[in-house]
């Protein structure tokens, strides 16, 4: 079976991304974009999201600019009430939010440093918004999808290598916590037929959480952020209905599929 899923029509969905200012937020947020669904692009205020949605409005895609600052509960409840107010309804919640090691450690791929030299200001900072980012945007859609008796959550993730690599601390903490807060979520969710997914690269990706000074370093091939799109319009569709509590590698999508005979 080596069926696509890139064809999709996700025309009449509407689909919140956070994080999708640059990345694998944006490269996912323009896929779903091009397979139809209408996007608000959640990321915090400024020069970067407001061209980014001008040049996906001139592409004539429904794309929509939502301000969000995933460590604030004001500021969700805010994009929330916009979603509630201007679509009035949410299919999709795709949690991506996220900072990286470079925020701890700016050298982190090739001079990683032990955990006791990482500040207490700089764990939380990065747990606050990857972990405790998933749960504040995660708690305040939910009851929407709840009400509406429908949704999908797509928490983005990473290698289980990440969470055990020398030097890793806290992102890959903050991401372990993803998994568990993900599957926590699918069950407590299940009653109301409201479906939770992980979804990671299945690689080290070219993106901003890599200093570019440090990319030519790095002996391994970068993976490009586009490789999430397949995936991301699976999950987003109706051929993912039912399906809960997975977590889904990218790189593997193809032979995920065939393994599962979906």
């Amino acid at each position: 079976m080596n069926q696509t899923y890139s064809n999709i029509d996700l025309s009449g969905i509407n689909i919140v991304v956070t994080g999708a200012s640059s990345g694998l937020g944006l490269a996912m947020a323009e896929g779903l974009l091009r397979a139809g669904a209408t996007v608000a692009l959640a990321s915090k205020p400024g020069v970067k999201l407001d061209n980014q949605i001008n040049r996906l409005k001139t592409a004539g895609l429904k794309a929509y600019g939502l301000p969000m600052d995933v460590r604030s509960e004001v500021s969700i409840a805010e994009s929330a009430e916009w979603i509630r107010r201007t679509w009035g309804k949410l299919d999709v919640l795709v949690n991506n939010a996220g900072i990286g090691m470079r925020t701890v450690n700016p050298k982190f791929m090739i001079e990683p440093q032990p955990f006791f030299l990482v500040t207490p200001d700089g764990f939380r900072n990065l747990i606050d918004t990857n972990l405790t980012g998933y749960f504040l945007v995660a708690r305040e859609f939910a009851p929407l999808m709840i009400k509406q008796g429908y949704g999908k959550i797509i928490n983005i993730t990473m290698n289980h290598e990440t969470m055990q690599r020398k030097g890793f601390i806290p992102y890959g903490p903050s991401r372990a916590g993803t998994e568990s807060l993900s599957y926590i979520m699918a069950e407590d969710l299940r009653p109301y037929g409201i479906t939770v997914n992980m979804l990671l690269p299945g690689g080290a990706t070219d993106t901003g959480m890599i200093p570019e000074e440090l990319k030519s370093k790095i002996n391994v091939p970068l993976l490009r952020p586009r490789i999430m799109v397949e995936p991301i319009i699976f999950l987003a569709s109706n051929k993912s209905d039912g399906i809960t509590g997975e977590r889904i590698s990218a790189l593997e999508f193809s032979e995920w599929l065939n393994k599962a005979n979906f």
